[in-house]
């Protein structure tokens, strides 16, 4: 038997360390399949030193609550450290370059985690930076999000490929990745918005081209009732993101009709359960009933960012 002072890690690495993750367009079907594999195992098996001695930067030009502690604790339990930087605490606050920043921090740390508002930022910071760069949160993505939303999927249902998930609301950034993760996984994919708040064009392309491959689908409605009937799963989410707060009292009209309440879950599966990725506003996008509700797994898919943020980072730090 080998004898070693190392700490080995416990956990199958994937081949992807040194990767960046700002969008899952960039990633295979199989690379999805093994990040959830290994989120599952480390939510069986939480506590490692598999990344001891690693350090993870973490760069907050939007506040954050389930972002900041779920990597936070994830470098924690893996046997990392994390370090909080809010942009008005460092040099990007003060005009210093991406690029600089980026240099800088790749001799400090060994992968940068990035929430911003221009997705540009963040792939110029993985443009310059040495270490892997994760997409906390941007305008355009949230892939982090997303992935945490098909865990919690598959660990209700049993299964990714041909449930029918539906999308009520505005066509922002968790809409973005919610769409384009589903379509590359097989499920049908229902997104209901009002006109002029549909997800973006090149994100619609490419959720189309992704079900072309994989034997999903996708569908884009005005009406809330459509894209509901015979859902599998309902998700939805603010209708003023941050930065849209001007926009509240109009939005709030407009949206009306795309609530998610129980008349509108009686047009779908019997089983159907609902999602929503916090903080949710009950009374406006969702009811009380349906968030506080039996078929409502936001605790659970909050829960589950935290595991596979770590699947993550123990893939790309490797």
């Amino acid at each position: 038997m080998m004898k070693s002072n190392a700490v080995l890690s416990p956990f199958k690495t994937l081949p992807l360390k040194g990767r960046d993750v700002l969008t899952w367009l960039d990633y295979t079907t199989e690379e999805v399949h093994e990040l959830l594999s290994l989120a599952e195992q480390l939510k069986k098996d939480p506590v490692s030193k598999s990344l001891e001695g690693k350090t993870l930067g973490m760069i907050f030009e939007k506040s954050s609550t389930r972002t900041r502690v779920s990597f936070e604790a994830g470098m924690l339990q893996l046997g990392g450290h994390a370090i909080y930087m809010n942009s008005r605490d460092i040099q990007l606050g003060r005009g210093e370059s991406i690029a600089d920043t980026a240099k800088v921090l790749s001799s400090y740390v060994d992968a940068i985690m990035i929430r911003t508002f221009e997705h540009e930022k963040v792939a110029a910071l993985a443009e310059h930076a040495s270490v892997p760069v994760i997409n906390g949160l941007c305008d355009t993505y949230h892939p982090c999000q997303a992935l945490a939303d098909v865990l919690t999927i598959y660990e209700l249902k049993g299964q990714l490929a041909g449930l029918k998930v539906v999308y009520i609301g505005d066509g922002n950034n968790v809409a973005h990745s919610f769409m384009i993760l589903c379509a590359k996984l097989g499920m049908d994919v229902a997104v209901a918005c009002p006109e002029g708040y549909e997800p973006a064009q090149e994100v619609i392309d490419a959720t189309v081209e992704l079900t072309g491959h994989s034997g999903g689908s996708f569908t884009l409605t005005h009406d809330p009732v459509e894209a509901a009937a015979g859902a599998d799963i309902v998700y939805t989410d603010v209708w003023a993101s941050m930065g849209q707060e001007e926009e509240t009292a109009e939005r709030l009209q407009i949206f009306e009709p795309y609530q998610v309440n129980d008349e509108l879950l009686a047009h779908s599966s019997s089983d159907v359960k609902f999602l929503h990725c916090l903080p949710a506003h009950r009374g406006e996008e969702v009811t009380g009933e349906v968030i506080d509700g039996v078929k409502s797994a936001v605790f659970q898919q909050a829960e589950n960012r935290l595991h596979v943020q770590k699947a993550i980072l123990l893939s790309v730090i490797g």
